[in-house]
């Protein structure tokens, strides 16, 4: 019996370090400027269809110091792979010295899943996402809304709280959302470092987004 309490009071000891070493990693994390000293790897996370399309022309904006860039598709997805091997083709015309590649992993959610098979698709994709993301070390996950990007950005986060590497969460949200978060988005409001929004009616309801404009 004692035994069993002694584990008891372990296991919440441990959680609340955990905790407290999360909202420290949340509070402080815009403080932490990547490039300093050297170039910035960035892991970038593409959604089929129209995610992709808005990703890219983020990724038009950011200077020849972002390097190496790292895709993360999912592995149902068939066509966000052409589309940035031809925006990365385009680029080294005048970036001799860019390197990217582009990873799979399972999707979180596909279109009309059930809320609950979601949560067991999620954590299946986080098996593939702690990995890839502890291999990378990425200095900035930048992603805009696909499903797939939330056990990214909870593996990134993990690195952060382990001490391993500060990593940060950049979130743009799509500019197809005027009225109210996505999914994607109401689930990282709490824990991005940066979250912007396009649409000012956004910006009021959420104080902690950053509204620039329409920025894709």
């Amino acid at each position: 019996m004692a035994f069993l309490e002694g584990a008891v009071y372990a296991v919440g000891f441990i959680c609340l370090l955990f905790i407290i070493r999360l909202y420290y990693i949340v509070k402080t994390g815009s403080n932490y400027k990547p490039g300093a000293k050297g170039p910035v790897a960035v892991l970038v996370v593409a959604g089929s269809g129209g995610h992709t399309t808005e990703i890219l022309r983020l990724m038009e904006s950011l200077s020849a110091g972002y390097t190496p860039r790292h895709y993360v598709i999912a592995d149902t997805d068939r066509m966000s792979e052409e589309k940035i091997c031809s925006f990365e083709s385009s680029k080294q015309n005048s970036d001799s010295e860019s390197q990217f590649s582009i990873c799979r992993i399972p999707r979180s959610r596909e279109v009309l899943q059930s809320w609950s098979s979601s949560v067991l698709s999620t954590l299946h994709a986080l098996r593939f996402s702690l990995p890839l993301v502890f291999r990378l070390r990425p200095d900035v996950v930048l992603c805009n809304g696909p499903g797939t990007c939330v056990p990214l950005c909870v593996a990134a986060l993990l690195l952060g709280i382990l001490g391993m590497k500060k990593v940060l969460i950049v979130y743009v949200e799509s500019i197809c959302r005027v009225q109210t978060l996505s999914l994607t988005g109401k689930i990282l409001y709490p824990i991005s470092d940066y979250f912007f929004v396009q649409w000012s009616s956004l910006r009021d309801k959420y104080p902690k987004s950053i509204f620039l404009g329409r920025i894709v």
